[in-house]
Formats: structure tokens, C-alpha cells, sequence
């Protein structure tokens, strides 16, 4: 991976054939990621007829930058008719290569013929140029010197392994990923000692394999633990920037099931495949850093003379508010209906949990000496006299909270499992470069800095407070509450996605160059039409298992009663009341 990067630095197309050839590769595909949360892939190997009756080894730039993969299958939301086929998928730079058994896999985005986005990449890539463009214009008052603004993306995916020789008996898992039929069994997750405990030998050469294979493809893999859920993982990679990082996460999704297969197990990403258990989250962890190396979201950097912090603080407080129905937009599917509100995943309320200290310079913004209030003279936890003691972080953490300050990022809890990272950063990125935009006009047309600050971070907190809540989302306290505040409890993805053809959530994807608003009339149409699908997928196979399974064991069982009955009702009725009262259930 190394030795590839030096190369890829070059942009020497021969030099990137001789890498893929010296590392066995024969094959090579354009790697996209269509509207369907998955990754899409067309594998052409090196062989081309040399018009003399022989073949020889070609691999042309214009195959690495661009080609034409058949668009007529892939979901459009209307952009397209199926007879129209042409689409094409260009190389984004931006994000290496990787190799895949004998496969090199170049990253591309995918357009219609027409040039409309047909996948999460483009509109990936239009967002981190607009939030950088802000960014780096607010930046210019703190820090004069940078010249670009990265956005930073890390993610945690969580997921269930379920071996073969059940999986297999069960008709719910195999076709629509979760269980439509089921009772909890007698110990579930009630101990809690499934969460972080010891790592058992199957699964842990499961994870062995799993990481030596994300780390051939330069996927670093960082952490992996038991989770809450009986049979629940987690895997989370090293924080990258937001484009290579989504890429990422979709070849790690694609990893854990191959490596699973090999070890007799099927892995399971939708967001709730058993009931009464926790869910499955992919919690994405969201900051701003310059090129000079600062974490804009690093509350370390703030003093009296250097307010960015609260500046970008209050950018994404504002962006959280004003925008929120995007948000939930993003995180509207069929699987995350049943997962949002309740056992660690936050409620459909969009909110923000800060922490007391936050929350408390914020308001009293005034009078606050910010070179003593900094996180770095927070007070310290001791234990006992012969333990360290331990520092506390500026603020707890909420587990019931959507979006979260968490020390120097924000980690925003909504997104399920089985869905793309690609949708919630490109939205945040969004939202948060267009507040940015309007905090550097209002710089830019300043006669003095220093107040015109002031004036942007408390009139932000001041209009948009109402967004901050520290504490308990499930409550029905917390239901009223953010009833009266005016914020929206969108529990079902069926209103949550028609918010994206909302006036504001139009004009500011149009705005930023995100989205055209035909390209976002078709996400709706996409969306929408999956959401119904897979809800249908599910009616159909309960209504198939009951036809199948359910009923004919039912009338097998009540066949039986009744038999019994008759040939034990000759010794008295007491013998056979209770199995007389459960044939009347059954039937």
C-alpha cells in the first residue's frame, strides 16, 4: 500500500499497470457506489486483441478515467428511463486504489448520460469543496495562513455474525435480513456481560482475518470489541478524510460479510434483525482541521484571543437547527424505523447534547474568561492515592442523543448500519458550510472583528438554543418538551424522506452546488421506492411463512392435542381441561 501511494503520487498510468501486475492482478474495475447503499463493480481483465489475430496487455488512461457501465439498472428516481442505458462512471483521484484478489479497484463517481448524479459519491465530493471553500474563508480571521480545511470522518459499524446452519433455517433472515417471526430466548442481553467481554475463539479469528484484509487494501482497522447484543460487533477504522473514509466503510461492509463466509457465518448489517434487542448503529464522528494540523472542533485552542472554536461550535448548532429535516433524511430507512428510540439508539428527535460546561460559557458568553474556563483546567476524577488520577473531558457522554459534542468532534448516532456514511457527511458538510459562508460575509463586511464575533456566536446561540438538549431522549418528558420548542419527531421514514423536497432543504442543496433540484426529486423517488420494497419484502415473506411454515405446524400440533384428548378423555375430564383449553388457543 505504501510502495502504491509513492506511485499514485506521480499519476504515471504505466507505473499504476506494473504495481497492479507485480502484485498478480489480471482484472480491473471501475468501483462506484449506486443508490442502493452498496458498491457496484465490472471487472475487464488487461486482454485486448492486438488486430493480428493475437492479445496483448493494454491498460489506456482513458480506461482509468472513464467509462460506460450500464445505467439502466441501477436505481435513478425517475432521471432516467430503463430503455436509456448509457451512464459514466470518472475516476476520483481523491481516494486510492486498492487491490482485491486479482482485481484493482479504482474509485469513481457515476453520472447519468445526462450528467446527474446517480450516486453518493458526486454529491460526497460537492459538499467537501463547499464546506472547505467556507470554512477556509472564517479561517482566514483566526488563522491566517491555512489554505485548506479538511473534513474528517470516523465511523463505527456495528453488526451480527449468525452461523450458516441457522441462518439458513430461517426464511426472514435469508430474504429480507431480519427476523418477521421470533420470541426472546430465556438470557438475552439482561447480564450485560456481552458487552466488551472476552472475545470468543471463533469470532476472534474471524476479526484476525477481517483485519489482515482490510489492511492489505490500506484500510486501517483500529478497534473491534463485543457488542451489547448477544452476538454484536463493532469494528471502527482510524479517522481519514470524509471522501476516503466512506469509501472505506463501504469496502469494510463488503469485507465482513466475505470474511464471514469463509468462517461458516453470515454477517447481518441490517439495523434491527432481532426485536427487543439493541440495534445495529454506524456512528459517524465529524470534525473540521486545517492544513496546518489544528482541530477546529478542539476546545484546547480557545482563549480570550481566539474564538474559532465557538465560532465553528456554533456553525454546526445553527446548521443542526436550521436543517435538521436534511438530517433525518439521511438516516430515514425501513431497517432504522425499528432501531431509532430506544436500547442506545437515539430517538427520531433531532438534537444536540453539549455537556454542562458548553452549554454554560455559552451562556454567560459575556462574562466569561475563556484562559480559565479552558478544557485544559478541567477539574480531575481521583480514585484512590496509589491509582492516576484520571482527567475529565469537557463533557459526558449521551447515548440517547443524536448528535454529540464528544471532546473534539461530533458524533452524529442516527445512521443504521447497513447504510452509506456518504449521505450524513455530504448533509452536515452541507449545512455547516453554507452557516459558514454567511459567518465570513458578515466577517468580511466588518468594521471590527472582535465584535462582530461576539455578535455571531451569541445571536447563534441566542435563535438557536432550542436545538441543545443534555438529557434523556427517551423520556416523555423530552417528547413534550421538543414539542413546544418546535422540533420535529419524524418516527417513521415515510414523512422523514419527504422532507428532503422541502423549500429549505431544496435551496440549500441547489445552493451549494450539492444538488440540482431535479437530482434531488430523484433521491426522494429512489428513497421512497426502496423504503416501500423492502417493507414489502417483508409483508410478503411473513404472509409466505405463515402459508407455509406456521400454519401447517399449527394444524399439526393442534392434530395431535386432539388426539390426545380423545385417547386420555375416557380417564376424566381433569386430565385433559388444560390440553382442551390449549387446543382452543391454537385453533
Amino acid at each position: 500500500y505504501k510502495e502504491f501511494q509513492q506511485l499514485y503520487r506521480k499519476k504515471s498510468n504505466n507505473q499504476m499497470k506494473k504495481w497492479a501486475k507485480d502484485n498478480g492482478v489480471t482484472h480491473y474495475t471501475h468501483w462506484f457506489q449506486p443508490l442502493t447503499e452498496g458498491t457496484a463493480e465490472k471487472h475487464d481483465s488487461f486482454i485486448e486483441p492486438d488486430g493480428k489475430g493475437g492479445m496483448i496487455e493494454e491498460f489506456s488512461g482513458k480506461l482509468l478515467v472513464q467509462q460506460e457501465p450500464d445505467a439502466s439498472s441501477f436505481p435513478s428516481g425517475g432521471i432516467r428511463n430503463t430503455f436509456e442505458a448509457r451512464g459514466y462512471s470518472a475516476w476520483d483521484p481523491t481516494s486510492p486504489v486498492f487491490i482485491i484478489d486479482d482485481t484493482l479497484c479504482i474509485p469513481t463517481i457515476f453520472i447519468s448520460y445526462t450528467g446527474e448524479s446517480l450516486d453518493y459519491k458526486a454529491p460526497l465530493l460537492r459538499s467537501l469543496r463547499a464546506v472547505d471553500n467556507a470554512a477556509k474563508e472564517v479561517c482566514q480571521y483566526f488563522y491566517s495562513d491555512v489554505k485548506k480545511v479538511h473534513t474528517n470522518l470516523g465511523w463505527e459499524q456495528e453488526y451480527f455474525l449468525v452461523d450458516k446452519k441457522f441462518f439458513y433455517k430461517r426464511q426472514d433472515l435469508v430474504l429480507s435480513g431480519k427476523t418477521v417471526f421470533g420470541c426472546l430466548p430465556p438470557k438475552g442481553q439482561e447480564m450485560n456481560d456481552h458487552y466488551y467481554g472476552t472475545i470468543k475463539e471463533r469470532i476472534e479469528s474471524f476479526m484476525a482475518e477481517l483485519d489482515n484484509e482490510l489492511w492489505k487494501v490500506g484500510v486501517m482497522s483500529k478497534t473491534k470489541h463485543n457488542e451489547v447484543a448477544p452476538n454484536q460487533f463493532e469494528i471502527a477504522l482510524m479517522f481519514n478524510t470524509a471522501n476516503v473514509s466512506v469509501d472505506q466503510n463501504q469496502i469494510t461492509m463488503d469485507m465482513i460479510k466475505k470474511v464471514a463466509n469463509r468462517h461458516n457465518m453470515v454477517a447481518l448489517l441490517h439495523e434491527k434483525p432481532f426485536k427487543n434487542v439493541n440495534g445495529s448503529g454506524k456512528h459517524c464522528n465529524w470534525s473540521l482541521s486545517t492544513d496546518k494540523g489544528i482541530n477546529l472542533y478542539d476546545p484546547e485552542t480557545l482563549s480570550e484571543n481566539n474564538l474559532s472554536f465557538l465560532v465553528y461550535l456554533l456553525a454546526m448548532i445553527e446548521a443542526v437547527d436550521r436543517y435538521a429535516p436534511a438530517l433525518r433524511a439521511t438516516t430515514a430507512t425501513s431497517g432504522n424505523d425499528y432501531r431509532l428510540g430506544g436500547h442506545e439508539a437515539p430517538p427520531a428527535i433531532i438534537s444536540i447534547f453539549l455537556g454542562e460546561q458548553l452549554e454554560d460559557i455559552l451562556e454567560n458568553i459575556e462574562n466569561t474568561n475563556f484562559n480559565n474556563n479552558s478544557s485544559s483546567h478541567l477539574d480531575e476524577i481521583t480514585i484512590d492515592k496509589n491509582i492516576s488520577r484520571i482527567p475529565k473531558d469537557i463533557s459526558d457522554r449521551n447515548r440517547t442523543s443524536p448528535m454529540a459534542f464528544t471532546g473534539n468532534k461530533f458524533e452524529f448516532r442516527m445512521p443504521g448500519s447497513s447504510s452509506t456514511p456518504a449521505s450524513s457527511a455530504a448533509a452536515i458538510n452541507a449545512m455547516v458550510g453554507k452557516v459558514l459562508s454567511e459567518y465570513a460575509d458578515k466577517l468580511e463586511n466588518s468594521t471590527n472583528i472582535d465584535e462582530t464575533v461576539q455578535e455571531i456566536i451569541t445571536n447563534a446561540y441566542k435563535n438557536h438554543s432550542r436545538i441543545i438538549f443534555n438529557g434523556n431522549g427517551y423520556s416523555e418528558e423530552w417528547i413534550e418538551e421538543a414539542k413546544r420548542r418546535g422540533l420535529s419527531n419524524d418516527t417513521s421514514s415515510n414523512i422523514a424522506l419527504r422532507k428532503m423536497l422541502d423549500p429549505e432543504v431544496l435551496g440549500l442543496a441547489e445552493e451549494i452546488g450539492m444538488y440540482s433540484k431535479i437530482e434531488l426529486a430523484a433521491r426522494y423517488n429512489a428513497y421512497a421506492e426502496r423504503y416501500i420494497t423492502q417493507l414489502s419484502i417483508e409483508a410478503k415473506t411473513l404472509i409466505d411463512m405463515v402459508n407455509k411454515l406456521i400454519l401447517p405446524a399449527g394444524i399439526k400440533y393442534a392434530d395431535l392435542l386432539a388426539t390426545h384428548i380423545e385417547k386420555n378423555a375416557k380417564y376424566g375430564e381433569e386430565f385433559v381441561k388444560e390440553q382442551e383449553e390449549l387446543l382452543k388457543d391454537v385453533l
